[in-house]
């Protein structure tokens, strides 16, 4: 049950063999949390609307991640995992993932996202976990860390220093 009520979008995404409405009606068909308008509306708000036809693995790299994004979406998940969602991805893809990651947060889905980005840190975040060498080094709210970090690896990381 709980993991039905989870969903991860993916670094690199993983795209059916189908068309753009053909991975959100195979999700759909799963879940059968919502119809089609639903399936049309959650496209709109990742800017898909006019791609239902177009083959998923001919889209471009910030198309691709926001189709697995609306996939995520389909599901009304209670947990958001995004891991590095925006890597690579051109502006106006990063942007309007970042807004639906704030939008949905706002609307009381607990989102929990990977980056390496520091800025995209400072807009999100209402918490930071710091890892360092697969340890958490520090956990505190975005506000202080950025601010008055505790630990030695965080001033550095945050000062702009490499950690090894």
């Amino acid at each position: 049950n709980i993991r039905k009520q989870q969903a991860m979008v993916f670094q690199s995404p993983t795209l059916l063999r189908r068309t753009v409405l053909g991975n959100m009606e195979f999700v759909n068909s799963i879940n059968k949390n919502t119809n089609m308008l639903g399936v049309k509306s959650i496209l709109k708000k990742v800017g898909l609307e006019y791609f239902n036809n177009k083959p998923a693995r001919l889209l471009s790299g910030g198309e691709k991640q926001r189709l697995s994004l609306a996939r995520a979406l389909l599901i009304q998940p209670k947990l958001l995992l995004l891991d590095e969602p925006t890597a690579n991805l051109d502006p106006y893809s990063l942007k309007l993932i970042e807004d639906i990651i704030l939008e949905e947060n706002n609307n009381g889905t607990t989102i929990i996202l990977t980056t390496h980005d520091m800025s995209q840190a400072k807009r999100l975040a209402s918490n930071i976990i710091f890892i360092n060498k697969g340890r958490v080094i520090e956990q505190n709210s975005s506000k202080d860390f950025f601010i008055k970090p505790k630990s030695i690896e965080a001033k550095k990381y945050i000062n702009g220093e490499i950690l090894l």
